[in-house]
């Protein structure tokens, strides 16, 4: 029985070292309507074949790009070929190359995922647009921690929007580090996606961090200042203990290996996009009840408001620039989340400026009453 195991190891690894690998030039291509463009297909070593072997360029969107050639028959030793790509229509499309047969070469990895835009200013405005919408909700955290220290006081800040955002925020990072830099959770992403990207980011990194450092400031300053009788509500406790209990089992489940950590990190995000839904509703109802906006700063809102316009404006931008209003109209989760936070932002403003504008500090008593 060992006899024959080893027997098959040494057939597997024999196989391994005489097949032949096809790579690609790039795995990502952008290019502009109308503008042909090409990349190489090359084997790392010769076939080990003495027939005819043939490549066909299959095209995910045959709508939107052609390749020239299409298909080509290898029968000599030439290793590298040069594949030239025509776009009709703007979009994303997938090449893949497939040998026949199949058995004798490894082409997992030879595939170009191409992006057709049709304007190359468009795509610089998109990416200027991104970065203020970035430095906009990067900052926006200051205004309030200034206020508190300025006032001595949190006195008009929600617990139960600070408690949930703290919590979404640390969803949010969790969901960013470890699929960025734990190699496997990332390679489940992979198997689970294998044309796809790495949907973090470096910067998606350093804004999910830095965003849990400002709320965690925020909240040490509640323990310093004056706040009143304020405390988190019995409504924000049940809510957080949905949270955790989810989390806990989702946790247990993915040591259990029943889920994959991929799993897991996916059910974190799950839960911060629905405190982003609920986190605003504590603030609002507690200006209502106060009748004032005091200790809530309306500079956060004004920042959080530009970053929600510019972040829709971009998604806008990029879903013209490649016809991919799917994007927008096919998974409405991420514009619908800008929408409703924007829509939040406006009813602050209307509270700030047109319902309570004549109420100040002086009117505040210190259980955060006017």
């Amino acid at each position: 029985m060992a006899l024959l195991r080893y027997t098959w190891l040494l057939t597997l690894l024999a196989l391994k070292c005489v097949q032949a690998d096809f790579k690609v030039s790039t795995q990502d291509l952008k290019i502009q309507l109308n503008h042909p463009v090409s990349f190489n297909l090359s084997l790392t070593k010769p076939l080990p074949h003495d027939g005819s072997v043939m490549v066909k360029i299959d095209v995910q969107h045959p709508d939107l790009l052609s390749t020239s050639p299409s298909s080509f028959n290898i029968t000599t030793n030439q290793t590298e070929w040069i594949i030239h790509v025509k776009s009709l229509a703007a979009g994303h499309s997938t090449l893949t190359a497939n040998v026949t047969p199949s058995n004798i070469t490894d082409f997992s990895q030879a595939f170009v995922r191409v992006t057709i835009e049709k304007s190359d200013t468009l795509y610089h405005i998109s990416a200027v647009v991104g970065w203020i919408y970035f430095l906009a909700w990067s900052i926006s955290f200051y205004p309030q921690i200034y206020s508190n220290y300025k006032r001595k006081s949190v006195v008009g800040l929600s617990f139960d929007y600070l408690s949930l955002n703290l919590v979404g925020f640390l969803m949010y990072a969790l969901f960013n580090c470890g699929l960025y830099w734990i190699p496997e959770i990332e390679l489940e992403y992979f198997s689970r996606y294998p044309k796809g990207l790495n949907p973090v980011q470096v910067n998606d990194i350093f804004f999910s961090l830095h965003a849990v450092f400002a709320t965690a400031v925020t909240v040490t300053q509640c323990f310093i200042y004056e706040s009143g009788n304020q405390r988190v509500s019995t409504t924000a406790r049940i809510i957080h203990g949905i949270f955790t209990t989810f989390i806990l089992i989702s946790l247990i489940l993915s040591f259990a290996r029943i889920i994959q950590w991929l799993d897991f990190l996916y059910y974190c995000s799950y839960v911060k996009l629905s405190i982003t839904l609920i986190k605003y509703v504590p603030q609002a109802f507690y200006n209502y009840r106060r009748k004032s906006t005091v200790g809530w700063s309306i500079g956060n809102i004004f920042l959080d408001f530009t970053g929600g316009i510019l972040s829709m404006l971009q998604m806008i931008l990029n879903a013209y620039n490649y016809d991919d209003w799917e994007s927008i109209f096919g998974d409405p989760t991420k514009f619908g989340l800008g929408f409703f936070s924007v829509a939040f932002d406006i009813f602050f403003i209307i509270q700030h400026y047109v319902l309570y504008r004549y109420v100040d500090e002086k009117m505040i008593d210190l259980k955060g009453r006017v």
